[in-house]
C-alpha cells in the first residue's frame, strides 16, 4: 500500500452511486490515470476492493484505517508553516476540540498557521479544495495519524459514518 491508496479508496466510496472512470479520479485527485490504476490494483491485492476495482470492501477498509493506518503511515507534526487546516484544526473538528496549536498541510496560499502535517500525497491540498467530503475524511485520517485518544474516537466515528 502507498499513502495515496487511502485517498483513492475514499474517493471511490464518495462516488459509489455514480458511474466513473479512472480518468475522472485522475483529474479530481491530481494523479495520473496509471497511478489510479496501480493504486486500485494494490488495493485489490490487499483485499480492499473487489475484482472490478469499483466496489470497496467497507468493513476491511475501516479495520485497516482503525488498526493499521497509524503504523503504516505515521506522522509527527513538523515546523510552523502556513497552510490548509487538517486534523483537529479542520473546521468541523475545530468546533469540537479547542487546542492551542493548529495542524496544517503546507500550502503557501493557505489561510492558517500551524504545525505542518505532511499529507498522504503531495496534491491532496488541490484535491480537497474541490471536494468537501474528501477534505473532512482526510482530516479525520490525519487525526488518526497524530491525534489523542478523545480526538481519535470522534474521528473514527465520523469515518464510520462515511465508510460504513
Amino acid at each position: 500500500m502507498r499513502p495515496q491508496d487511502i485517498v483513492v479508496l475514499l474517493k471511490v466510496l464518495n462516488n459509489a452511486d455514480r458511474q466513473w472512470q479512472y480518468r475522472d479520479f485522475a483529474s479530481s485527485l491530481h494523479l495520473s490515470v496509471s497511478e489510479i490504476s496501480e493504486s486500485l490494483q494494490r488495493s485489490h491485492l490487499a483485499g480492499l476492493v473487489d475484482d472490478t476495482k469499483k466496489k470497496v470492501y467497507r468493513q476491511s477498509l475501516m479495520e485497516f484505517i482503525r488498526y493499521g493506518l497509524h503504523y503504516v503511515f505515521p506522522q509527527l507534526p513538523g515546523t510552523m508553516v502556513t497552510g490548509i487546516a487538517t486534523a483537529h484544526s479542520h473546521p468541523f473538528y475545530n468546533q469540537l476540540f479547542k487546542t492551542e496549536m493548529n495542524y496544517v498541510w503546507p500550502y503557501e496560499d493557505g489561510d492558517i498557521r500551524g504545525l505542518s502535517i505532511q499529507p498522504l500525497y503531495k496534491s491532496v491540498v488541490s484535491a480537497v479544495r474541490e471536494d468537501e467530503v474528501l477534505y473532512k475524511a482526510l482530516a479525520s485520517i490525519d487525526i488518526i495519524r497524530v491525534g489523542r485518544v478523545r480526538e481519535l474516537k470522534v474521528a473514527i466515528d465520523e469515518l464510520q459514518k462515511l465508510i460504513l
